[in-house]
């Protein structure tokens, strides 16, 4: 799929992660690569809306 791919996949893992409340911590990506900024929007999405508003709407 290439690299927009890539990112599309590391900011659904994000969302999933901040979900289930996961630590910031458990990203999988090294500093520098793009698909953590992409981790940490989906984490940082996920987060701060209530569970009943975020179902679904991705």
């Amino acid at each position: 799929m290439g690299q927009r791919g890539d990112l599309v996949r590391a900011l659904r893992a994000g969302i999933d992660a901040g979900r289930a409340a996961s630590p910031l911590s458990s990203c999988p990506y090294p500093r520098g690569d793009l698909r953590r900024s992409a981790w940490v929007r989906g984490y940082a999405k996920a987060r701060a809306l209530p569970a009943a508003a975020d179902s679904g709407s991705e």
